[in-house]
């Protein structure tokens, strides 16, 4: 007893280097920076470069799947060198791209390093998770910030790589090793608890003990075949997808309502920060007044940044526009906290990096809906259209949200 109270101690250590992982993961994310310089040396286009982040994403999501059975057969911790590795490969072997074959650039940003990135998102949320059973939206929301703030962070940091000496190239030699080596290390300090260790009581609100539900670990078949899944599976899409949409034209946005140059590019960055906070505060409402509320909450809160985008489109207002994209920002950092603990929450741990695994390819569904919203903008010429569309689909949203029940 005294030694498992000693490792509880060490849990918050864990969850610090969690964020750290993660942070060196959700790279990733800035492919927004990382695709310039190879642009402009290859001339590839907008649209095969977009191909490249869906293909990234796809296998970001195959490698929970992978990294989730690579954890149960081989252990966590060969998961997460597995990971570093795929990672590292990935990025240098894009380094080292010589011709204009940009078949060769899905292979390795694309399928490498998004399957690297995927087994150590999965790993690492469902090692630091099993630690704070009595926290997990808290829990949750770091490690969600963590991997969201990389696009903010080591996107920057990259492009005044690519602006120094150094160059494009070397830059994604370093990115690649330093993903490894900080994913490699976190696989040498990260463990499981033992299954004595006793955890505090989580404190139940009113309204989460109208919540409960007897406690059992689904399988991930058993899990599937369960219609709260899928409605929290579309829930979470629909939601996603919004913000996912906006990040892909929340620039072009920005001017359409008469914003300069300078305040767009601010703009995009101010959406990267509202994405971080929102994990934050919605792994802290899980806590604390429970999943139905949170859940609505970000739904809610959707709904009114769609809208309200929707009217800053139609009448042209810089601040509305700015107050839509603030929020949308906090809504679709919500979507990734809320598909952690409500996976933790309604299917347990014991099968939870697998089932985690399955319930992350709501990224992907998000990417697919924002990948119709940019055609729609396409073919109409406008964001109004776009952002009508969305606004419906977070409408549907709300009434699954109500139909969402106990396993």
């Amino acid at each position: 007893m005294h030694k498992n109270n000693k490792n509880l101690s060490f849990r918050f250590f864990y969850l610090a280097v969690g964020v750290v992982a993660m942070l060196f993961a959700g790279v990733l994310y800035a492919w927004s920076i990382l695709k310039s310089p190879l642009a402009a040396d290859f001339g590839w286009g907008a649209s095969e470069l977009a191909l490249n982040f869906t293909l990234a994403m796809s296998f970001f999501c195959i490698g929970g799947l992978l990294g989730a059975r690579i954890s149960k057969r081989a252990g966590s911790r060969i998961a997460l060198i597995t990971s570093g590795l795929f990672s590292a490969i990935g990025f240098i072997l894009t380094a080292l791209l010589r011709d204009g074959n940009i078949v060769l650039l899905y292979l390795t940003y694309g399928v490498l390093a998004g399957l690297g990135i995927g087994i150590a998102y999965n790993v690492v949320i469902a090692t630091v998770s099993a630690w704070f059973p009595d926290k997990k939206g808290l829990c949750s929301g770091f490690l969600m910030m963590g991997f969201g703030a990389s696009a903010l962070v080591l996107g920057n940091v990259a492009d005044s790589l690519f602006k120094s000496s150094l160059g494009w190239r070397t830059t994604y030699i370093i990115l690649g090793i330093s993903i490894c080596f900080v994913i490699s290390l976190a696989a040498f300090i990260l463990k499981k608890p033992d299954e004595d260790t006793r955890f505090p009581e989580a404190s139940k609100s009113k309204t989460q003990a109208s919540e409960d539900f007897e406690k059992r670990d689904f399988t991930s078949s058993e899990m599937l075949r369960r219609p709260s899944f899928w409605m929290a599976f579309v829930f979470i899409s629909f939601l996603a997808a919004v913000g996912s949409s906006a990040i892909s034209f929340a620039k072009d946005l920005s001017i359409s309502v008469g914003a300069k140059e300078s305040l767009a590019v601010t703009l995009v960055g101010v959406l990267s920060i509202c994405n971080g906070i929102g994990r934050i505060l919605t792994g802290i409402l899980f806590d604390a007044i429970g999943r139905r509320k949170t859940m609505l909450a970000a739904n809610l809160i959707t709904i009114c940044a769609s809208a309200i985008t929707l009217i800053a489109v139609l009448s042209a207002s810089i601040p509305l526009c700015v107050t839509g994209l603030c929020l949308i920002g906090m809504s679709y950092g919500a979507c990734p906290t809320i598909t952690a603990a409500f996976t933790s929450s309604f299917y347990g741990m014991k099968h939870f990096p697998s089932n985690m695994a399955f319930m992350t390819f709501t990224v992907m569904g998000g990417s697919l809906i924002a990948t119709v919203s940019n055609k729609v903008l396409e073919v109409t010429g406008g964001f109004a259209a776009t952002f009508a569309m969305l606004l419906g689909l977070t409408a549907i949203s709300l009434v699954l949200n109500f139909f969402i029940k106990k396993p």
